[in-house]
C-alpha cells in the first residue's frame, strides 16, 4: 500500500487507542492511484485533469468504506480471494472463442470455445438514488420508443414513408425479417427484455453507447455477481439501502405469463444456442433461478402451429420462449437453412399467436449504430417527447452530406459497422482511426467512399473510470454499465435496479471504446441505492415442505435424455475399444514373434474390423501383419477417419459437453482430461523417430482404460437414479451386450474359443480372467466358460447379468406405457435362460443365439430413439413382429 502523506497522517485521531485502527477513508485515499487524464472517476465523483490536485473520495464511496471500518478495509485482499473461490465453486464461466489451441488448464480443442472463469471484480459500481431515477426514466422511455418502432416497421411503416428512418438502414439490414411483417405479437408487445450500455462522460452525465434488442445477455451474470459480492460487504449492502433484484425478475415472469395464450398455466422455456455459446453458464443459471426449462432447438418441435417440448413423458406444450438464439438462426425453414440452433416452423407458430417469443423475431436491426442519429426525431414523432438520456453522437456514412462533411476529420472518430454480417452485408471490428498511419487513414477513407452505407462514424468519448482492487491499490479502470428494461406486459417498462458493469482489463487501454468480456474485460456488481424502503422479495429457493414434494415432476428433455443415452454408450464403447485394442496389439506382436499360432490372425482381423479399430482399406492381418499393425496404431488417434479409441473418446467428450449443466465439474473434467491426455500421450509416442515402442502404446491404452473405469464408477455411484440415468445405464448395457455377444460369437465361429490363446482372449476382453481362475482354475472347457460369460448373473460382464439389468432398467423407464413396454420386453434376449448343454454342444446354436442377442440390442436402441427422442411412434403401435 502507498505510504500516507503528512497531510493524510494529520487526519488520523490523536488518541493512541484509535490510532491503532486508522480511519478507512484515509486508507482508501492513500491506496487510490491518481486519475488525471480527463475521465470522470467514480471514486472521487469528479474529473481530474493533468496538473490538478487529486480530489477526495465521493460521498457514496465514503459510506461504502466506512461501513466495513478499518478491519473491513484490511480484509479487501482476502475478500477478493473469496470471490474467486466462490466463482470456481459455482462453476461460473464464459466461453471465449478462439482459433488457436487451448492454453494449459483450459477446456476446449483448437477452434472450439475455451471456458474461462467468470472475471468478477471485488468492488461494485455505486449509483445514487437521484441519478438512478434519471437513468430509469430515460431507459424506460427508450424501451417504449423501440417497441413502438418495431410495431410501426412491421406494420404501417409510417416512419419509412415519412423519411424519419432511411429504408436502406432498415430493410437492407440482414436482421430485418420480412417473414414477420404484419405479424401482431400477443398484447402488441414486440420487445420484452432490452439491454442498454451506458457510460458517464466527462460532463458527469450518463450517455447511451449501445443497445441490445434481439437476445440481450447478462441477466444471469447480474444475479451471480450480486449473490457473491453482497455477501462480501453485508454491512455496506444493508446500510446503503441497496435495491434488490428479485422483484424485477418476478415481474418479468408474471408479464410473460400475462401475454401467454395459456395464461398462468403456461410453460416458459429459455431457448439457448447450447453449451458452446459464450454465455451458456448464465443462461443455465438464469433458467434455474427463474424455475423455467433450459432448452435447445433440438428439444422443441412445432406441430399444428404449436410448440412442444420433447420429453421422456411425451410432448409437452411450450407457450413462452425467452430466447438467446439470434434472429437469423431461429427457424431453418424460413431463415438460415443451415441452422441447427432453431426450430423448424417457429416463425409460423409466432405468427399464429400460439407462442410468445421474447424478444419477437426481427428485432436485431434496432442495434445498428447507424440509427443513433435518427432516434431523437423518431421519439418526437412517435412519443411526442424529447429523449431524456442522450446517446454518443454517431453519423451514418450513407448520408452523403454527413460523409462529405466528416471525411476530412476522419481521424477524430471510431469507425464501426452499420450492419451485422449477413449474406449481403459484412461486419468488422471497430477501428480507432486516430491509431492509423496517414496511408492507413487514406485507405480507410477510400473503403468508406466505395460503400458508405456499411460504415458509421462514432465520436470518441472519455468513459467513466471505476475503482478496481488490484494488489492492494485502487486502480482507475474504464467502465461501461449495462442496464436492463423489462416489460410489464401492458405497454409499460420496469428497469432492473442494478446492472452488469464491464471494466477494462488494463489501466490504460489503447482504445477507450466499448468493452467486451469476450476480449478480456472484468465484470462488477452494480449497487443502486434507494432513499425509500428496500423491497424484500426473493426468488431464492425456500425450505420445502412435505406437501411440496408429493407430486414433484422432474422434466428430462429428449435432447438431454438422448445425450445421456449416448454418454453411456460411448463410455462403454470407448472402454471396450481400448481393451480390445490392447489385446489385439498384444496378440499381433506375439504372433509375429512366434509365441502365438498364426490362425489367431484372422480372428484378430475380424474383431478389429467389426469394432472400428481399423478401416476397411487396411491390410488384412493374415496377409500383412506389420501393415495391419501400422493401420491399427494410426487409427487409434481421433481424426483418422476410423471409429477407434480416440474417436470414441472424442464422441464421449461431445456428449458430456452437451450435458454440462447435468454433470458435476469433477465428472466433466475427468472426461475431458481422459480424451485430451490420451491424444497427447499417444501422439508423443507415435511421433518418435524409429520403430514405435509397443509397450508405450499399451501403457497409453491401459491408462485410458483406468480413467474410463473411473468415469463408469462416477456414472454408477454419483448420479441420481432418474429416467435420464436409466437411459444412460440402458445405453451402456446395450453396448456391452452387443460387443460381448459379437466377440464371443466370432471366436466360437472361427473355432478358436477353446484354444489356449482364444480362451485367454475371451476372458481378457470380458475382463473376467481372475474370476474364472478363482472358480475353475486352469480348466479350458466350454461349459464353465459359457457359464461364467453367459449364465452367471453375479458376473457384471456376463451376457445374463447385462441383459437382465437392461430389461430391469427398461421396465422402469417404460412404466408409463405398459402395453408398449410388454411388447418390447417380449423381444429382449434372456441369455441366462439359454440351455447350457445346448450352448456347449458343437454346432451353430450358440453363434446364432449370440448374433440374435446383438441384433435385439440394436433393435431396442432404435425403438428407444424413436419413442423417446424423435417421438415418431404412437403408444398404440406394436413394435415387435
Amino acid at each position: 500500500m502507498p505510504e500516507l502523506t503528512p497531510s493524510q497522517w494529520s487526519l488520523l485521531p490523536d488518541e493512541p487507542e484509535e490510532a491503532l485502527a486508522p480511519d478507512p477513508l484515509v486508507l482508501a485515499l492513500s491506496a487510490a492511484l491518481r486519475s488525471r487524464d480527463g475521465h470522470f472517476y467514480e471514486l472521487t465523483g469528479a474529473v481530474n485533469h493533468p496538473g490538478e490536485p487529486q480530489a477526495g473520495i465521493a460521498e457514496r464511496w465514503r459510506r461504502f468504506f466506512a461501513a466495513g471500518g478499518a478491519a473491513g478495509w484490511q480484509e479487501l485482499s482476502a475478500k477478493a480471494l473469496r470471490v474467486q473461490r466462490r466463482v470456481l465453486e459455482d462453476g461460473a464461466s464464459y466461453n471465449v472463442h478462439s482459433d488457436g489451441p487451448p492454453l494449459p488448464g483450459q477446456d476446449g480443442d483448437a477452434g472450439a470455445p475455451l471456458a474461462r472463469h467468470w472475471p468478477l471484480e471485488l468492488l461494485p459500481m455505486l449509483i445514487e438514488p437521484g441519478e438512478w431515477r434519471h437513468i430509469e426514466a430515460g431507459i424506460a422511455q427508450r424501451a417504449r420508443l423501440l417497441n413502438a418502432v418495431m410495431a410501426d416497421t412491421y406494420g404501417e411503416r409510417r416512419l419509412l414513408q415519412q423519411g424519419l428512418l432511411p429504408a436502406s438502414l432498415v430493410l437492407a439490414h440482414p436482421q430485418y425479417l420480412r417473414a414477420m411483417h404484419g405479424a401482431e405479437p400477443p398484447g402488441g408487445v414486440h420487445l420484452h427484455v432490452l439491454a442498454f450500455d451506458l457510460t458517464r462522460c466527462a460532463d458527469g452525465h450518463w450517455w447511451v453507447v449501445g443497445q441490445r434488442t434481439q437476445a440481450a445477455s447478462g441477466l444471469g451474470y447480474v444475479l451471480e455477481n450480486r449473490l457473491i459480492i453482497a455477501q462480501q460487504f453485508p454491512e455496506a449492502f444493508r446500510q446503503m439501502a441497496v435495491q434488490r433484484l428479485a422483484a424485477s425478475y418476478r415481474d418479468l415472469m408474471q408479464s410473460l405469463l400475462k401475454l401467454s395464450p395459456a395464461g398462468e398455466r403456461s410453460r416458459i422455456a429459455l431457448l439457448t444456442p447450447g453449451p458452446r455459446n459464450e454465455t451458456y453458464f448464465e443462461q443455465a443459471f438464469l433458467a434455474r433461478y427463474l424455475g423455467i426449462t433450459l432448452v435447445e432447438g433440438a428439444d422443441l418441435t412445432v406441430r399444428a402451429d404449436k410448440v412442444y417440448l420433447k420429453t421422456l413423458a411425451g410432448l409437452e406444450r411450450v407457450h413462452v420462449l425467452l430466447r438467446r438464439v439470434d434472429d437469423t438462426w431461429l427457424d431453418p425453414l424460413e431463415l438460415r437453412p443451415d441452422s441447427i440452433l432453431g426450430v423448424p416452423g417457429l416463425l409460423q407458430a409466432a405468427r399464429a399467436g400460439e407462442v410468445v417469443i421474447a424478444n419477437a423475431p426481427g428485432a436485431g436491426w434496432l442495434e445498428s449504430p447507424g440509427l443513433t442519429a435518427f432516434w431523437p426525431g423518431v421519439a418526437e414523432s412517435l412519443l411526442g417527447e424529447a429523449l431524456a438520456l442522450p446517446a454518443i453522437q454517431s453519423w451514418w456514412c450513407g448520408e452523403e452530406s454527413a460523409w462529405a462533411a466528416l471525411r476530412p476529420r476522419l481521424a477524430e472518430f471510431i469507425v464501426v459497422p452499420t450492419f451485422a454480417a449477413g449474406s449481403t452485408t459484412r461486419s468488422f471490428a471497430p477501428i480507432v482511426a486516430a491509431e492509423l498511419s496517414d496511408e492507413g487513414l487514406h485507405e480507410l477513407a477510400e473503403r468508406i467512399a466505395a460503400d458508405p452505407t456499411a460504415y458509421t462514424l462514432q465520436a470518441r468519448v472519455k468513459p467513466t473510470k471505476q475503482p478496481v482492487w488490484i494488489r492492494g491499490a485502487l486502480e482507475p479502470r474504464v467502465a461501461v454499465l449495462r442496464v436492463f428494461a423489462l416489460t410489464d406486459g401492458d405497454g409499460g417498462w420496469r428497469v432492473l435496479p442494478g446492472g452488469l458493469t464491464r471494466v477494462a482489463p488494463r489501466r490504460d487501454p489503447l482504445a477507450d471504446a466499448w468493452l467486451s468480456i469476450q476480449r478480456g474485460s472484468l465484470s462488477a456488481d452494480t449497487w443502486v441505492m434507494t432513499d425509500g424502503e428496500v423491497d424484500p422479495t426473493t426468488l431464492l429457493s425456500q425450505p420445502l415442505q412435505a406437501t411440496d414434494l408429493r407430486d414433484v415432476h422432474w422434466t428430462v428433455t429428449s435432447r438431454a435424455a438422448e445425450n445421456l443415452f449416448w454418454l453411456g454408450r460411448y463410455t462403454e464403447r470407448a472402454e471396450n475399444s481400448a481393451r480390445l485394442a490392447r489385446h489385439v496389439i498384444e496378440a499381433s506382436v506375439m504372433v509375429q514373434r512366434g509365441a502365438m499360432p498364426p490362425p489367431m490372425l484372422p480372428l484378430l482381423d475380424a474383431l478389429a474390423r467389426r469394432h472400428g479399430l481399423v478401416g476397411p482399406k487396411a491390410p488384412h492381418a493374415q496377409d500383412d501383419p506389420r501393415g495391419f499393425e501400422r493401420a491399427l496404431l494410426t487409427a487409434l488417434l481421433p481424426g483418422s477417419g476410423v471409429t477407434s479409441v480416440g474417436w470414441n473418446l472424442r464422441a464421449l467428450q461431445g456428449c458430456a459437453q452437451a450435458l454440462r449443466e447435468r454433470l458435476s465439474p469433477e465428472a466433466w473434467r475427468l472426461i475431458h482430461e481422459t480424451a485430451a491426455q490420451f491424444e497427447q500421450h499417444l501422439r508423443a509416442v507415435l511421433d518418435r523417430p524409429g520403430t514405435t515402442p509397443m509397450t508405450d502404446v499399451l501403457n497409453v491404452l491401459a491408462r485410458a482404460d483406468t480413467h474410463l473405469a473411473a468415469i463408469t464408477g462416477a456414472q454408477t455411484d454419483r448420479m441420481t437414479r432418474d429416467d435420464g440415468w436409466r437411459l444412460l445405464s440402458i445405453g451402456r448395457q446395450i453396448e456391452r451386450l452387443s460387443f460381448h455377444a459379437e466377440v464371443l460369437a466370432e471366436t466360437f465361429a472361427q473355432g478358436l474359443a477353446l484354444t489356449e490363446d482364444g480362451f485367454g482372449l475371451l476372458l481378457g476382453v470380458f475382463d473376467s480372467t481372475i474370476t474364472y481362475r478363482a472358480q475353475f482354475q486352469a480348466r479350458r472347457e466350454a461349459a464353465p466358460l459359457l457359464h461364467l460369460l453367459v449364465h452367471d448373473t453375479d458376473n457384471p460382464r456376463s451376457l445374463g447379468w447385462v441383459a437382465r439389468t437392461m430389461r430391469e432398467r427398461f421396465a422402469k423407464l417404460a412404466r408409463h406405457d405398459p402395453g408398449w413396454a410388454a411388447d418390447v420386453a417380449a423381444g429382449l434376449p434372456v441369455p441366462e435362460a439359454w440351455p447350457l448343454a445346448e450352448l456347449a454342444a458343437p454346432g451353430p446354436a450358440l453363434v446364432e443365439q449370440l448374433h440374435r442377442a446383438a441384433a435385439q440390442a440394436g433393435e431396442l436402441s432404435s425403438l428407444i430413439s424413436q419413442r423417446y427422442f424423435a417421438h415418431v411412434i404412437g403408444a398404440e403401435q406394436r413394435v415387435w413382429q
